[in-house]
C-alpha cells in the first residue's frame, strides 16, 4: 500500500517515512504544503498523513481541495494545536482522524492500519451512512430504516464520531475530549450514560445492533460483516 506524508519538519518527516516503510508501506514524503497538495491531487495513495500547520498552504486547504474534487482518500491529521475548534474544523472539512503532537509512533501506526482496514464511512455529499443508519450532517438529523430519530446536540455529535470512526474502539478518554471537550474523570459515568441513551434510540427498536461495548477498552460502532 502506498501512503503520502506531508510534513515540513525534516526530522519528523524522515522518522515517519522510515517507520512506515519498515512497517511494509510504500511512502511518498512531501516537505511543503504546495508539494503535498500536488502529490495528493495527482497521486494514487491509500492514505495521507497530513500536518496541519505548513509554511505555504496549510493542511486544511489540502483536505478541502481533495474533498471538493470528490477524492475520499482517508486523511490522518497531525497537529500541535490541541483545541476542539481545530479538531472540529478538520473533521468538518473531511479529515478522518486526528493525532496530537507529540505522539508515539506505535499509536500512529495503529491509527493508520485502522483507517486502511475500515476505509472511510460512505459519504454522499453531507451524509454519512452505516447499514440502515443515515446522518444528515447539514440538518443534524439521524434516521434508521427511514425513521427519524430525535437526538440531542451531544447525542448527534457522539453518534457522528462513532460513525466516522466505525470499526475502531474509542476509549472513554477520547470520547470525552472530542465530544465534551473535557479530560476524562474515571469517577464519572457521563460517557456510559450517554452511550446507553444513544443505544436506546439507535439500537433498541432495530436490527441489527450497531453500537458495541468492548469491555475495559471503550465503545465501537460497527455494521454486521465488517471487521
Amino acid at each position: 500500500m502506498k501512503l503520502l506524508i506531508v510534513e515540513d519538519e525534516s526530522k519528523t518527516g524522515d522518522y515517519l517515512r522510515q517507520g512506515l516503510m519498515e512497517a511494509g508501506f510504500a511512502v511518498d514524503l512531501a516537505r511543503t504544503g504546495l508539494d503535498g497538495h500536488h502529490l495528493a491531487m495527482t497521486g494514487s495513495h491509500e492514505l495521507i498523513v497530513l500536518d496541519v500547520m505548513l509554511p505555504d498552504i496549510d493542511g486544511w486547504h489540502i483536505v478541502k481541495a481533495l474533498r471538493d474534487a470528490g477524492n475520499r482518500v482517508p486523511v490522518l491529521f497531525l497537529t500541535a494545536r490541541d483545541c476542539v475548534e481545530d479538531r472540529v474544523k478538520g473533521l468538518e472539512l473531511g479529515a478522518d482522524d486526528y493525532l496530537i503532537k507529540p505522539f508515539a509512533f506505535s499509536e500512529l501506526l495503529a491509527r493508520v492500519r485502522t483507517l486502511l482496514r475500515r476505509g472511510s464511512a460512505p459519504v454522499l455529499a453531507d451524509r454519512l451512512q452505516v447499514a440502515d443508519l443515515a446522518l444528515d450532517l447539514l440538518r443534524r438529523r439521524a434516521t434508521r430504516s427511514g425513521k427519524r430519530i430525535n437526538l440531542t446536540q451531544k447525542e448527534f455529535a457522539l453518534l457522528e464520531l462513532l460513525v466516522r470512526r466505525q470499526g475502531e474502539v474509542l476509549p472513554r478518554s477520547l470520547i470525552a475530549s472530542l465530544v465534551w471537550d473535557m479530560n476524562f474523570d474515571s469517577d464519572t459515568n457521563v460517557i456510559d450514560v450517554a452511550i446507553r441513551r444513544l443505544r436506546a434510540k439507535i439500537d433498541d427498536d432495530f436490527e441489527p445492533k450497531l453500537i458495541y461495548t468492548v469491555r475495559g477498552m471503550g465503545y465501537t460502532l460497527e455494521a454486521p460483516g465488517v471487521g
